[in-house]
């Protein structure tokens, strides 16, 4: 019967015995086993590989009808029904006409539902997203000749006069608008498919909850600002650049005497009717169990007045115009755009990919099922490569109607399919019925749309007092977003967010520890009253990793905190040893420079500790320059007759600690179970017992 070794006892409790590792294997075998697997073909793992990519293919097969298809049908219709009216809305955001609103939001849903892993996740036209290549679009035009001035939807926008780089274009402004945005959409989501493939999912964990918040409450600002000239019925040049928010709003305050009163009177209903109803469906979301279609309801009574009051002919409010039916035939996105739109596209793609995936892992957590990320990622880039062909633009998910989607019932993806379903029956037949919709009716919308993001500046105080750096990077963020563009505001808060981590790691929290009682816990002397300082022994504690970025805050933090620079006192040891040697032919009394030996206490006595005690806990990684830090801390006070004993290793820490020749790999250094302990007070009952027996020594010598 084999017997298992007994934990060795030398003392001070128990030591584990390690597991011996199985030899690592090399990298070309490493590289060869993966290989053979990603290269062996079966019909199990072609059938998996198509299951992977396509996770509707799996969940069909155990669809419960009778459970699932009531509440599917549900929130398909009411996202279907909440599409339409933001679908012609977010148009204006993005420049284009209204009709390729639906068809993204068709295509998008039809994709989703093969590719996605989330069962509650709306994916189709998402505001941040529209304002981004609405941006990049009015640019594009602007740089082509087109008047940046005048809009997709207003009558004679197309007989723009071009400039002589422009002359050659074979379409109009509408035309080349969408050729932009399909050239956009088609560079977004071939980034965001090749982040899948590469399984880069774990990127957009690095974009934070702050900085997501600060930057959508800066693109709803910016958006804000961009609607209210519809909402005024006010003709202004659409500035580009940074300072666009600032300069929209001088021009606004130049033009408001321009103002259409028609369009004003149209805004202030509107907008009091939404908000009125939006109000009432939060009071009342537990008693409602399907929300109100206020934004429906809203469009079709105004395109009804607009119609036959005629407002655009006697008022001369703007209108949607002309929407036509059907579907056009697909088109490649020319190369000579998307080379253009490169860098626009990879902002894009981050925001997209970085909202599809925290919605999709937050309602697969309050919901008890697992999403995959690199899917995901997938999932959202064939979403925009594959409609890119068919006069679509960039989409991602979307909170709001992800929202609506989780209280109307919905149980699967299958809810995407009712919805697109609805989209196309507008696109098919209803489509014209809006020809005579107010732009003011639609800015009403959008701006409405934004109520949720716009009430996050009230968590600005709550999130100052959770912390600040975390406020630092939301402020910093919107601030970028609304004075100088989406873009910058995105490069503003990831490195705002880096820098905030780096400044935690870089100083982090450090304390003195002493015993509670009699126990064999200890903690924060500073923090709690009545606990125990171990006599002649220091246990500091290091609150974070240790590396070459915060080496030397560590050694001042112990330096300071013990009452003992260590380095200095040691180095003068050194020297004045060094002299009194060359000198006076030894060294002098008390300056001991060999081995550490009972006569060469003087400075442990007068330092008032014999022993330092580093609680590593707390210690998540090392590199080379912790690792030298540690080994360099051990010489000095070895040369001051103070010992360094480590506690509560993690095992990459040992590990680290073993590869960096810390632990017994020098013919004088001590074992590692001489060095690391498994808890704070063994380290300290050892540390006692080897001063009574050195002082025992002292005294019988």
């Amino acid at each position: 019967m084999d017997e298992f070794p007994e934990p060795l006892q030398q003392g001070r409790g128990p030591v584990p015995v390690r597991r011996q590792r199985p030899a690592p294997r090399g990298l070309r075998e490493m590289l060869k086993a993966r290989l053979w697997r990603s290269c062996s073909c079966s019909v199990l793992c072609a059938r998996a590989l198509v299951q992977d990519l396509l996770p509707a293919t799996r969940w069909l097969r155990q669809y419960r009808p009778r459970e699932y298809l009531a509440g599917d049908i549900m929130s398909g219709l009411v996202i279907g029904i909440i599409l339409v009216p933001q679908a012609i809305a977010y148009s204006l955001l993005a420049g284009l006409q209204p009709i390729y609103s639906l068809y993204t939001s068709f295509f998008a849903n039809l994709i989703y539902f093969l590719m996605g892993t989330s069962r509650h996740v709306s994916v189709g036209i998402f505001s941040l997203l529209c304002l981004m290549v609405g941006q990049v679009v009015d640019r594009e035009l602007q740089l082509a000749g087109f008047d940046p001035s005048q809009d997709g939807l207003q009558p004679g926008a197309n007989s723009s006069t071009l400039n002589g780089s422009a002359a050659m274009l074979d379409c109009g402004r509408d035309c080349y608008a969408i050729r932009v945005a399909t050239a956009l959409t088609l560079m977004t989501g071939l980034y965001q498919v090749l982040m899948g493939v590469l399984r880069l999912g774990f990127v957009s964990a690095y974009l934070s909850q702050p900085l997501l918040d600060g930057f959508a409450m800066g693109a709803s600002v910016t958006i804000l600002t961009s609607q209210l000239k519809h909402l005024l019925g006010v003709r202004i040049p659409r500035h580009q650049g940074p300072g666009m928010v600032v300069l929209t709003w001088l021009s606004l305050l130049r033009g408001a005497g321009q103002a259409n009163v028609c369009d004003v009177v149209t805004s202030t209903v509107c907008l009091a009717v939404l908000l009125a109803a939006k109000e009432l469906s939060d009071r009342y979301r537990h008693r409602l169990r399907v929300p109100l279609p206020t934004e429906l309801l809203v469009i079709v009574v105004a395109t009804l007045v607009s119609h036959f009051g005629q407002l655009h002919e006697r008022f001369g409010s703007s209108v949607a115009g002309d929407i036509p039916t059907g579907f056009m035939p697909p088109r490649v996105p020319e190369p000579r755009l998307m080379q253009r739109v490169a860098l626009d596209a990879m902002a894009l793609a981050l925001v997209g990919a970085a909202f599809s995936i925290s919605l999709a892992e937050m309602f697969a957590r309050s919901h008890g099922y697992s999403v995959r990320a690199n899917q995901e990622l997938l999932a959202v880039g064939c979403c925009n490569v594959l409609p890119a062909f068919l006069y679509c633009f960039a989409t991602s998910a979307a909170l709001a109607k992800s929202l609506v989607k989780t209280a109307t019932g919905c149980r699967t993806q299958l809810s995407s399919v009712v919805s697109a379903t609805v989209v196309l029956l507008v696109l098919l037949a209803l489509a014209p019925l809006f020809h005579d919709l107010q732009r003011s009716v639609l800015a009403c919308v959008i701006v409405v749309s934004l109520r949720g993001a716009l009430r996050k500046v009230w968590d600005l105080p709550r999130l100052w007092r959770m912390s600040p750096a975390d406020a630092l990077v939301w402020a910093g963020t919107a601030a970028t977003c609304m004075l100088v563009s989406t873009e910058a505001g995105l490069l503003a808060g990831v490195i705002l967010s880096l820098l905030s981590l780096a400044g935690r790691t870089q100083r982090p929290r450090t304390a003195l520890l002493a015993r509670i009682g009699d126990s064999a816990f200890y903690e924060d002397a500073t923090e709690f009253e009545g606990l125990v300082p171990e006599p002649g022994v220091r246990v500091f504690r290091f609150g974070g990793p240790l590396y070459y970025a915060n080496k030397d805050f560590f050694l001042r933090s112990l330096y300071s905190l013990t009452g003992l620079d260590a380095g200095c006192m040691a180095a003068r040891r050194k020297e004045g040893g060094s002299e009194r040697g060359v000198g006076e032919g030894g060294p002098a009394q008390g300056e001991d420079l060999g081995p550490v030996s009972t006569r060469a206490a003087l400075v442990p006595a007068a330092a008032g500790f014999h022993t330092v005690v580093i609680d590593c806990a707390p210690l998540l990684f090392l590199d080379a320059a912790g690792v030298s830090t540690l080994q360099d801390l051990r010489r000095d006070y070895g040369a001051l007759g103070i010992s360094l004993l480590l506690a509560c290793c993690s095992p990459p820490v040992r590990d680290i600690l073993s590869r960096g020749g810390f632990l017994g790999e020098g013919p004088g250094d001590m074992a590692e179970e001489e060095q690391l302990f498994l808890s704070v007070h063994d380290a300290v009952q050892t540390a006692r017992a080897r001063h009574r027996e050195l002082e025992a020594t002292d005294a019988h010598l």
